[in-house]
This record gives C-alpha cells, sequence and structure tokens, in this order.
C-alpha cells in the first residue's frame, strides 16, 4: 500500500487544481503517527473516509472525523496523525481558486480548517466519503466542474493574474512592480489578494520560494549542490538568510531536514 499517491486533473482543470492527493492507511492496522505537511500555496478540500485523522497547524489541533474539510492557506509545517481503516483524499486548489467566489472573504482565515456540510460542496455529482470509493470517479466529478467554470470564467481576474505574474517572475517581483503591470494600486492589489487567499502578496511569494527550495533539496543530490547555490538559485540574499527563513518554517535547518517525515510533492 502507497500511504501517499498523487492524481493529475485535466489540462483545462489545471487552471483551479493543482492535483489530488491521498493518504491511505485505509488497509493499515497502526496509527500513522508525526508525519509532516509544509505550506505550498494552495488550499485544499479535503475527504476524510473511515476513522479519523488527527491535524496540529501553528493555531490549533483538529480532530478531522469522516467527512468533507476546508483548509486555509498554511505558513507553517502541519503535523499529522492517521488512524488506522482511514484514507484523506485532498484536492489541492490554486490559491487564485476562492477568487472565483467573491463571497468568501477569507483576510482572517490562514493555518485553520472548518468541517463543511456536503451540501455545500459545488459539484453537480456526490462525492462519496466510502474507504473504497473510486479515485476516478472524484477525477472525473473535479475535472467535469471546474471545466464548467473555466467556460463561465474565460478571463483572469485580478487575483489570479497577480498569481500568474509572480510564478511568471520566479517569485522575484514586488508588490510595487505588480501594481504598475496591473494598473493599480498596491493597496487595492493587497485587499483583494487577502480577501481572496488569507495571505498577504508578500507571505505567498515567500511560501512559493520556500517550497522551490524543499523540492530542490529533495530532488537534487545535497552532497552536489550547497545550501549557498539552493539559496542563491532561490534569490535568498545569502545561505544565513535562507537558513532562517528555512526555520521559520519547519522550525529545524536545511542541514538537519528529514524529507522521510514529510509528504512531499512527488516530481513531475
Amino acid at each position: 500500500m502507497n500511504l501517499y499517491s498523487e492524481y493529475y486533473v485535466s489540462e483545462i482543470c489545471e487552471r483551479f487544481v493543482n492535483k489530488i492527493w491521498c493518504l491511505d492507511n485505509s488497509i493499515g492496522e497502526s496509527l500513522i503517527e508525526n508525519k509532516l505537511v509544509l505550506p505550498n500555496g494552495c488550499f485544499n478540500l479535503a475527504i476524510v473516509s473511515g476513522n479519523a485523522i488527527e491535524v496540529h497547524t501553528s493555531k490549533q489541533k483538529y480532530e478531522m472525523n469522516e467527512g468533507f474539510y476546508f483548509c486555509s492557506q498554511m505558513t507553517n509545517k502541519v503535523l499529522v496523525h492517521i488512524e488506522p481503516k482511514t484514507k484523506v483524499t485532498i484536492i489541492q486548489l490554486h490559491a487564485s481558486t476562492l477568487s472565483m467566489f467573491p463571497s468568501y472573504d477569507l483576510s482572517n482565515f490562514s493555518d485553520s480548517i472548518v468541517k463543511i456540510n456536503p451540501t455545500e460542496l459545488p459539484f453537480k455529482t456526490t462525492v462519496d466519503t466510502n474507504l473504497k470509493s473510486n479515485i476516478a470517479l472524484l477525477l472525473d466529478t473535479v475535472n467535469t466542474y471546474f471545466e464548467e467554470l473555466n467556460t463561465l470564467h474565460p478571463n483572469k481576474n485580478t487575483v489570479e493574474k497577480i498569481c500568474e505574474i509572480i510564478k511568471l517572475h520566479n517569485e522575484e517581483i514586488t508588490v510595487s512592480e505588480i501594481g504598475k503591470m496591473l494598473s493599480s494600486s498596491q493597496r487595492s492589489l493587497q485587499i483583494k489578494f487577502k480577501t481572496a487567499t488569507g495571505l498577504t502578496i508578500k507571505n505567498y511569494i515567500q511560501i512559493l520560494k520556500f517550497r522551490k527550495s524543499v523540492d530542490q533539496m529533495v530532488n537534487s543530490n545535497i552532497e552536489k549542490l550547497s545550501l549557498t547555490e539552493v539559496a542563491l538559485y532561490n534569490k535568498y540574499f545569502d545561505q544565513s538568510h535562507f537558513i532562517k527563513k528555512f526555520k521559520d518554517v519547519t522550525k529545524t535547518t536545511p542541514k538537519t531536514f528529514n524529507s522521510d517525515s514529510y509528504f512531499l510533492s512527488k516530481k513531475r
């Protein structure tokens, strides 16, 4: 059994959804403890099947039994315990996706999780919480919904444009520069972004930069790639600046970082 697995949505759906990932202890007989998840600049819609999962964010502990949960942007590592006979399937939404639903104000919502009623889900097809639920059916449901949303909203809104600009510039751009590109005031952009994501634009840039650094460390031979090289490649001022930012999120240094303790993205 693979505890961690990833599944990819259609090309059109990728505008809104990064991927679907799964933590599967459905046939396990023992508790899986002290696994960690890093912030990645995405929201997560979690489907808990079976018993329960315990999640510790920087704000509080959550006991998540069977059901549906909306997970905000995380700014620090998250600790996870997965009970036996439990599976968690997670739809990872891009930072800009919630901006398509302007009725939501997420400006004060970060490092938090809320349980949601199944009737609140936007999908036309009922999403199954059974332990043996078919991931192919979920992929079809998600693709159908977001492909229709893409048709309804062919033009990118301000928040989506901000995210696109940041990624195109490899996280090396200021709010002032983004404002000039979008012919908008910094204050207006900050308010719109914070309302839609719960993060400041600077926070979002820092999270993306941090994750890129971690992925580079994990997917490279660290003996051949020095911390200075990782730091400079990802536009940190120097190695000490990189180490400080790394410790802010993980509470450990890059050299003592143990990737086996974390659920990390697979290299696509």
